[in-house]
């Protein structure tokens, strides 16, 4: 009978955590999609060209990563509360600098703060789920990521329906309280103790950093966090300049690219109870070659945004999977094997969309866009040998 009742008391548990990774990665859907949604406007008040525009989103990429360093190790020496609560404040006060910033200097700054806390979301809740998740850690992933579309689709969407009635600082000030929502409940949660709480094995970690199974996942990574950023980043000027459409317009197709990761990750709970999550990923990869060259084979306004929609059904699986490779191989130390492999993904996400608007300035966006047929090439060949390498012992085994 006690058993019984321990036994319900964690499975609260967990779901109480679960449900504070969820409202924390809709947060950090949220920061990942708000720069590019907002980039038409910032280009026009700054009165910058494309490589400055390129740069906002290295310092963005740069907040993240910074984050992404130092979150693990803290969460297996101090636990996840504090570092969570202190990440989404972040948030909300960069977002709100966004919004009313009255110099480039000052967007810059509270560029970096919102890339800094949603780099500790970010890694903090897939590590918090993997953690929660034994046993099924892909579909869990796969679960939290749908938050991530739901904060990714919306801000674009708020954007594109109510611009006519409100401005760009009014809406993004307005989205800065939301996330004081997922502040609030995580300031209220009870979370389990430190992993490492009598000190952290740094003889681990250094062997752990250098796994060459744990540094192709992270290349993995790098390459599908580099092809999410520069979709996210640039398809609403892509769609302006290259198709002709008014920026509210290219609002709504850039909706359409979260919208597909949002649903593809809905359904990959159901998928990955059914095939191997390598499979799966394969899978989603080819769906997103097919929508590369939609979108960079067309002058129709409707094909594009059925490539962009598809890009983003491709793209859905990637974080989960890999992530859930990580977890499984290193659950002791996870949180500073998820560092490792988010940072490597956030360089990705910092240098792919900076030489697309390099390139984009040079040759147009839709040569520039040519980064995305060969990453995801890359990426199968990469999961090809990933596959086959998971059954070796890992270095800190």
């Amino acid at each position: 009978m006690m058993a019984s009742v321990r036994s319900d008391a964690d499975a609260s548990s967990r779901g109480t955590l679960f449900t504070v990774a969820c409202l924390g990665m809709l947060a950090f859907g949220i920061v990942l999609t708000t720069l590019g949604a907002v980039l038409p406007s910032l280009v026009e008040r700054f009165g910058i060209d494309k490589s400055a525009a390129g740069a906002l989103f290295v310092l963005m990429s740069f907040g993240i990563l910074v984050g992404s360093v130092f979150f693990g190790p803290i969460v297996d020496l101090r636990g996840y509360k504090r570092v969570l609560v202190v990440a989404a404040a972040f948030i909300a006060l960069g977002l709100a600098g966004i919004a009313y910033a009255p110099t480039l200097a000052w967007l810059r700054v509270a560029i970096v703060l919102v890339g800094l806390g949603g780099g500790v979301i970010n890694g903090g809740t897939n590590a918090l789920v993997a953690d929660v998740s034994a046993g099924e850690r892909s579909a869990g992933l796969s679960l939290l990521g749908v938050f991530f579309g739901v904060g990714a689709v919306g801000v674009p969407f708020a954007l594109a329906l109510f611009l006519g009635r409100f401005s760009y600082s009014t809406l993004i000030a307005g989205v800065a309280v939301l996330v004081l929502v997922p502040l609030a409940v995580t300031a209220v949660a009870r979370f389990p103790a430190p992993k490492q709480a009598q000190g952290f094995p740094l003889a681990d970690a250094g062997r752990l950093i250098r796994d060459p199974v744990l540094l192709l996942m992270g290349m993995m990574l790098f390459l599908e966090s580099g092809m999410e950023i520069t979709v996210g980043g640039w398809t609403a000027t892509y769609f302006q300049e290259e198709l002709g459409l008014a920026g509210q317009r290219a609002l709504v197709f850039l909706s359409l690219y979260w919208l597909g990761m949002m649903l593809m990750r809905l359904a990959l709970g159901w998928l990955l109870r059914r095939a191997s999550p390598a499979r799966v990923l394969l899978g989603c990869l080819g769906l997103a070659l097919v929508g590369a060259f939609l979108l960079l084979g067309t002058e129709s306004v409707a094909t594009a945004g059925a490539g962009v929609f598809l890009l983003g059904c491709g793209f859905a699986a990637t974080f989960p999977v890999v992530l859930g490779f990580v977890g499984d191989r290193y659950e002791q130390l996870s949180g500073t094997a998820f560092s490792v492999v988010i940072v490597m993904a956030l360089i990705g996400g910092m240098l792919l969309p900076y030489a697309t608007g390099v390139l984009g300035a040079a040759y147009g966006l839709r040569g520039s866009f040519i980064i995305i047929p060969t990453a995801l090439v890359l990426l199968a060949a990469l999961l090809l040998v990933v596959t086959r390498r998971l059954s070796t012992r890992p270095a800190t085994a």
